[in-house]
């Protein structure tokens, strides 16, 4: 090998180590922004018609989805719970339960009466109505039937499905009408459901546990 040779091969051994240490955190970063997008709930906002007490009415459907990575048992366990509930709407809404309070699970056929404080403090809609309509164990479904002053329809369904990689699909799929005060109603609901998702990534990366 001539002298030129080597002094080829170490320029270009050094170029290209240096060229690695470059782009290795180029590519961590873009690994993990990559891993946040998939994460990131993806929100979708419809206008359909519905009928509430006997009239049809303009509402809005509003549909939040994301990618979990939890097993489908665990997540379904933990949706069940209204200390869940609490802990993903804790910094945008506080719940204070009225009568006995919360159940350590939802049940079938009851239904909950709360006050909601918007960022903690601030006092909406007065009593707020939850109707557990129906827990569907087979299918990862919970139907809730909920309604305010505020908000005179809030139809919320929760639907999980496995994804087979440790991870599930989660879905928010909310019907909401208010009069007037639909589309502000809806605009506030979509950063709420985002809100919630986000939160749900915490509970999967520390493996809360709301059953205690």
């Amino acid at each position: 090998m001539t002298a030129w040779s080597v002094v080829a091969n170490f320029v270009i051994n050094t170029i290209t180590n240096a060229m690695i240490k470059m782009m290795t955190p180029l590519l961590l970063f873009l690994s993990m922004h990559a891993h946040a997008q998939k994460n990131k709930p993806n929100a979708k906002v419809e206008p359909i018609t519905i009928e509430y007490k006997g009239k049809k009415v303009k509402a809005k459907k509003l549909t939040v989805s994301s990618e979990i990575p939890m097993d489908i048992d665990s997540a379904w366990n933990k949706v069940k719970s209204p200390a869940l509930l609490e802990f993903v709407a804790k910094g945008m809404i506080r719940f204070k339960p009225l009568g006995e309070g919360f159940p350590k699970q939802w049940k079938v056929g009851e239904t909950y009466k709360v006050k909601m404080r918007v960022f903690g403090f601030i006092p909406f809609g007065g009593t707020h109505y939850l109707f557990i309509d129906n827990i569907d164990e087979q299918n990862h479904t919970i139907t809730t039937k909920e309604w305010d002053r505020g908000a005179k329809v809030w139809n919320h369904n929760i639907l999980m499905k496995d994804l087979d990689n440790g991870s599930i699909y989660y879905e928010d799929s909310i019907t909401i009408y208010g009069g007037l005060m639909t589309g502000i109603i809806t605009s506030f609901a979509k950063q709420f459901y985002k809100h919630r998702q986000k939160r749900w990534q915490i509970v999967a990366e520390e493996n809360l546990n709301f059953l205690k």
